[in-house]
């Protein structure tokens, strides 16, 4: 098991109720890390909040829509009065359509644009831009955007989601070229296919809804197989390291090797 030493260090990771974003907590939370927690559903970031606390952090959980920047500017304002600082900014939060929103470009709805667009691209420019300024104050800070290989190769019928993460991973770029001066580095992860509770119901498990979806995109992975939450959580370990102190504006790309090689059509 990987092993950084974040002890003393606080760490907003937003979207942390369940999936990537929880593993991102727990791998933080297990490598010395205080925790401020946000996500929009308050039940289950309570529940996530209290497993973690369990680990003998200090833990607080922010319920807020982070498309909303009254709300962002509010829960800002929560965590440091509650922790004094952020070290660390994952802004992990984002949101697809359902299959039945899935749409080409000539029949899409501008509901679900703006609503995708909101959360993927809007929400990671409200948090950043309500907790950089304690970074550049303090003179250090990791920041890590969680996009998709979504914003690196076109994905069928998603223009709001390719879109949105597209403009994740070149607003990563940007805010490295801004905020490394102030000793603020600023990097990006993009995942492939990842196995979370939702994707397990749709794709991978016995009862899943596109089983044959499933086998057309595991054909393009040269592993074979999805991701796991915690391999994602351990390339954001790495990145909020002190060992990656002269790497910033870089999208790592967590993907199985899918990208290297093409990828699958049918998406």
């Amino acid at each position: 098991m990987m092993k950084v030493e974040l002890s003393g260090r606080v760490a907003l990771v937003t979207g942390a109720a369940r999936g990537i974003g929880k593993s991102i907590a727990t791998v933080l939370a297990q490598n010395g890390a205080d925790l401020a927690l946000n996500d929009i559903n308050g039940a289950e970031l309570e529940q996530t909040a209290k497993g973690l606390a369990a680990t003998g952090r200090n833990v607080a959980p922010f319920v807020a829509d982070i498309g909303d920047a009254a709300q962002v500017r509010q829960m800002a304002e929560g965590v440091i009065k509650r922790f004094g600082r952020v070290d660390i900014l994952v802004n992990n939060a984002g949101i697809n359509l359902p299959r039945e929103g899935r749409q080409p470009i000539h029949q899409y709805h501008d509901e679900n644009w703006h609503k995708v667009l909101r959360t993927d691209l809007d929400g990671t420019y409200l948090v950043s831009r309500a907790i950089t300024p304690h970074m550049v104050a303090a003179k250090k800070g990791k920041v890590v955007n969680i996009a998709s290989v979504a914003g690196l190769v076109p994905l069928r019928l998603q223009t709001a989601f390719v879109s949105a993460k597209a403009g994740v991973v070149n607003l990563t770029r940007s805010m490295a070229l801004e905020l490394a001066p102030h000793n603020v580095n600023v990097n990006c992860i993009a995942p492939g296919s990842t196995l979370t509770e939702g994707t397990k119901q749709l794709f991978y498990s016995d009862k899943a809804e596109y089983q044959e979806q499933a086998k057309s995109l595991l054909a393009h992975i040269p592993m074979g197989r999805p991701a796991t939450t915690d391999e994602i959580a351990y390339a954001v370990l790495f990145l909020v390291s002190d060992e990656a102190g002269y790497i910033t504006g870089v999208t790592l790309v967590v993907d199985g090797g899918w990208t290297a090689g093409g990828y699958a059509r049918d998406f």
